[in-house]
């Protein structure tokens, strides 16, 4: 009996060969793949392989991580939803007026979640890979001097697009349909799982191919160089966007009922709304609301327009790409010479010091030159965004009209979201150290490592960097929030006080952000072990919570008087002067270790002993 099906049972393979076996078999022979196949992998490797993605050369394990992790929320959330649809006890005391169910609306909110995530999740995904759906330098001198035709280049990068897109969009949405039937128990378990499972699928892809439809379209019309100065503001408008609709969602699930019940232009231009039409035309068969029908109409058509439209532009693009690339993007000025005065000042305060100087304006240069850095401020900057939109901005219905309000307590906190997301974004910038072509000349004149008089210079070069761009970013957060603050936040006691805050969160922060920090900026080394991407997510959601919730307890403290500012202003200075000292003696340490030998590792050579 052929024991090939009792393989497919067993855990293991084979029995284990003598090394005599082993070498009767032969040498290992390699499947053999086709051009196409070869260049379909190379290029699904680029998505995973890139200095944007890897700045430590971990890619493939931290994105195939962020795939998985993807999934997670739409899980974790059919989890939460049992106890829903299975009161207990008469709990929630909602369930008590449908017969067990939660109402009506509220299960549609519920479908509109995965609609909504599916679409955010994807869109974000294609945001992120926004620059390796296009030929860059390395495909234009290595993959082109090699006997491969530009049609099958171009295929093969097609192919590649839609694996991964089509992967992400599986992993995003193939856990919570495992759970989701048991979780809320739909009468008819068939149109409940077409309906879920087409709806986040169109959802998802509208999302992605939208993107690449409109990056397809800008290349094509506008060409390399006006689409490169568009690019980071669309990218970082459309992180914002997205994010703000996936956190702006409990705000928003309160106005779903009547956007659907009185058919509002909002429903008809909200582009979640239009696949949640399918999810409901489906589940609930002919009796779902008349409005479910054309939404349905709406997100199938749009879905095919920007599929044609991808279809059309992406060739036009991919031509005039490739051609831009033989020709030569051209240099520019990076220089600002309006900001020649303000940095004689700093010359004359702030920068007196020739090597704090010299990292300054290398600081300034090469955030401004490498494209890489940019991004990094912009994710970081769309988050803060968004985060800032859903705590300010309330959604209410009044007298049948949908009426935006602003949140006087989270105002309070704008100046706290604002520089966390700002020097956070900052910090991640200066220590990637995916390009350190830069760290050869600062190991040539102070050594490696520095003496600690050049190593704390060039340390608080980059710390003064941070809160001057933190500040300003700040400050003008501050300056735009007095036009929606109420006339209590106006006053002249509320005003110190938040510029107050303003500046100590920013100084504060810039010390605590870098604090352990000894390295030039955009110098760094990879880090021998990679990094654990949960245990960083987790720092994020401790911290910022309790750094935005500063500003809501200390600003209205502080304007009751004078004392209570000078108390303030003292204790600012105090952990500032605490802060310092401490860096201080991380770069003393630093500065005392033995250098290492360019081919040298710390493990396991000296077991991570360096003294």
């Amino acid at each position: 009996m052929d024991d090939t099906f009792q393989r497919l049972l067993t855990l293991s393979g084979s029995d284990t060969l003598s090394l005599n076996a082993q070498a009767a078999l032969g040498p290992v022979v390699q499947p053999e793949r086709s051009q196409f196949s070869l260049l379909v992998r190379h290029f699904l490797e680029r998505f995973f392989n890139h200095e944007t993605a890897s700045p430590d050369g971990d890619a493939k394990a931290r994105l195939i991580l962020i795939a998985c992790a993807t999934g997670l929320p739409g899980f974790i959330v059919a989890l939460y939803l049992w106890p829903v649809y299975h009161p207990v006890l008469g709990w929630p005391p909602s369930s008590r007026l449908n017969g067990g169910l939660p109402p009506y609306w509220l299960q549609v909110n519920h479908h509109l979640f995965y609609v909504l995530y599916s679409f955010v999740a994807m869109g974000i995904a294609t945001v992120f890979e926004w620059d390796m759906f296009f030929p860059d330098l390395l495909d234009l001198y290595v993959l082109t001097t090699l006997p491969i035709r530009d049609r099958r280049l171009f295929l093969a990068r097609v192919a590649a697009i839609a694996i991964f897109i089509g992967g992400f969009l599986f992993d995003a949405n193939i856990l919570a349909p495992i759970v989701l039937p048991a979780a809320i128990d739909p009468p008819n378990l068939f149109r409940f799982l077409a309906g879920h499972l087409l709806a986040v699928a169109t959802s998802g892809l509208f999302a992605a191919v939208f993107i690449l439809a409109l990056q397809g379209v800008l290349l094509a019309a506008f060409g390399e160089r006006l689409f490169r100065r568009l690019s980071l503001l669309l990218q970082g408008l459309a992180i914002t966007v997205l994010l703000m609709m996936l956190l702006l969602f409990p705000v928003l699930s309160g106005v779903v009922p009547f956007f659907l019940e009185s058919g509002s232009a909002y429903a008809r231009w909200f582009p979640p709304l239009w696949f949640l039409g399918i999810y409901q035309r489906l589940m609930e068969g002919p009796s779902a609301l008349p409005i479910y029908g054309q939404l349905a109409r709406t997100g199938a058509l749009a879905l095919l327009a920007v599929t044609g439209l991808a279809v059309l532009a992406y060739p036009l693009a991919y031509l005039r790409r490739v051609r831009q690339l033989v020709e030569g993007p051209g240099t520019r000025d990076t220089r600002i010479r309006a900001a020649w005065p303000l940095v004689k000042i700093l010359h004359a305060s702030l920068l007196r010091h020739p090597v704090r100087r010299a990292v300054f304006h290398f600081i300034s240069q090469t955030v401004l030159r490498v494209q890489r850095y940019r991004i990094y401020l912009v994710l970081y900057g769309g988050a803060g965004l968004s985060v800032l939109a859903a705590t300010i901005l309330r959604l209410t219905v009044v007298r049948g009209t949908v009426r935006v309000e602003v949140a006087g307590d989270g105002l309070l906190a704008a100046t706290a979201i604002v520089a966390f997301w700002a020097i956070a974004g900052l910090r991640m910038a200066f220590v990637s150290p995916g390009n350190r072509q830069g760290s050869w000349a600062f190991r040539i004149v102070h050594g490696r490592p520095p003496h600690f008089c050049s190593l704390i210079e060039q340390l608080q070069a980059a710390k003064v960097w941070v809160f001057l761009c933190g500040a300003t970013v700040t400050l003008g957060a501050c300056l735009l929030s007095r036009v929606l603050a109420p006339a209590e936040l106006l006053t002249g006691p509320a005003t110190a006080s938040q510029l107050l805050i303003a500046l100590g969160m920013c100084l504060l922060l810039t010390d605590i952000f870098f604090l352990n920090v000894t390295n030039v900026a955009f110098t760094g080394e990879r880090s021998g072990e990679p990094s654990n991407l949960a245990f960083t997510v987790l720092k994020y959601f401790a911290f910022f919570p309790i750094v935005a919730a500063l500003p809501l307890g200390f600003e209205p403290w502080i304007a009751q008087s004078l004392r209570h500012f000078l108390t303030a202003s003292a204790f600012i200075a105090a952990a500032h002067w605490a802060l310092r000292r401490h860096h201080r003696k991380v770069a003393l340490e630093s500065s005392l270790e033995l250098a290492l030998e360019d081919d040298e590792e710390e493990f396991p050579m000296k077991l991570g002993l360096r003294y």
